[in-house]
């Protein structure tokens, strides 16, 4: 068997009087074996499985928490996968799972599921509005797992504080809590700090929105308005109306409301600002990421996809 040469730390010889004397390096010939057993006795890094990465996540947002109607965890993949890198975004479409597979992620982590009812045509189109299961067969295509928590996500304490603390809002209780909890639930009931001992107007709560967003939001209700109590709420609020109108606040910001429903609202003496369903929601996926990275997955394997521009707006265009 060939024999390994000496490093410069396990160099040593024996001088005159028969004493060890130190190697190159100043170390004892004792102490380079026992580093090199502890080298070879560490544990080497722990491996993830995709099952591992959904059961955490699971308990971060248990599908108890979810809507009945909700599909909650892996929809489509393989647990016992080992993970490379994993991709997330705020829809499963077959753009972002190519693009998951281009970057060479195992795994997508998204808001919304892939689907809410079950496909019943498989085929290799661009959308399901061609078929149904399109999504599912990106997946399966390209060796991507697809795991989603949507409503889980929606009433969990880190979405409770996210839009409050993006807006600068002092965080009172949740619009619609869960089961009873008093940090679970939908919406989030919010106060408004005065400016210079002055309320903050519909104008000025709109224009914060506008610079936090990026995008000019939709807004019902007077503009000179003062606001001392907000709702905030990711995604639709037009199912929650009532718990809206019974908790006293002067405006709801919301991703959407419906018109029919803004309109009744204004006219009830609340304000509507309306942020566009994915820019109340993208901001969730730094709440994804976090939790990924708690779990073992490396921040510089986690990879947020660019789903930003969706739409537009014309006036933005100059011809």
């Amino acid at each position: 068997m060939a024999r390994r040469g000496k490093s410069n730390a396990d160099e040593s010889t024996q001088d005159e009087t028969g004493k060890t004397k130190l190697g190159a390096k100043g170390v004892k010939p004792t102490e380079a074996i026992a580093k090199r057993a502890s080298q070879m006795l560490a544990k080497p890094a722990k491996s993830l499985r995709v099952k591992d990465l959904e059961d955490y996540l699971l308990k971060r947002f248990p599908a108890d928490d979810a809507q009945d109607w909700d599909r909650t965890g892996m929809l489509v993949g393989e647990g016992a996968l080992t993970i490379n890198k994993v991709a997330i975004a705020l829809d499963p479409t077959v753009q972002a799972i190519s693009e998951a597979a281009r970057i060479g992620a195992d795994v997508l982590v998204t808001h919304h599921p892939l689907f809410l009812e079950a496909p019943d045509t498989f085929r290799p189109e661009s959308s399901p509005a061609l078929a149904s299961g399109a999504g599912v067969w990106a997946a399966i295509q390209n060796h991507i797992s697809v795991m989603s928590f949507h409503t889980a996500l929606d009433v969990s304490r880190q979405a409770q504080l996210l839009l409050p603390n993006m807006l600068g809002f002092s965080y009172k209780r949740p619009l619609s809590a869960i089961g009873g909890s008093k940090s679970k639930g939908f919406g989030q009931i919010c106060k408004v700090e005065p400016i210079d001992g002055k309320p903050q107007s519909l104008a000025q709560i709109s224009a914060k929105c506008t610079s936090v967003f990026g995008r000019a939001p939709r807004v019902w209700g007077d503009a000179d308005k003062d606001i001392e109590c907000v709702i905030t709420f990711g995604g639709s609020a037009g199912s929650f109306v009532a718990e809206a109108l019974a908790s006293d606040a002067d405006a709801i910001i919301c991703g959407e409301m419906g018109y029919h429903k803004a309109l009744d609202l204004k006219e009830a003496g609340m304000a509507v600002i309306e942020l566009g369903h994915d820019a109340s929601e993208l901001p969730l996926l730094a709440v994804l990421a976090r939790s990924i990275s708690d779990a073992g997955i490396d921040e510089k394997d986690i990879i947020v996809l660019d789903q930003s521009s969706n739409w537009w707006y014309p006036e933005s265009i100059r011809l």
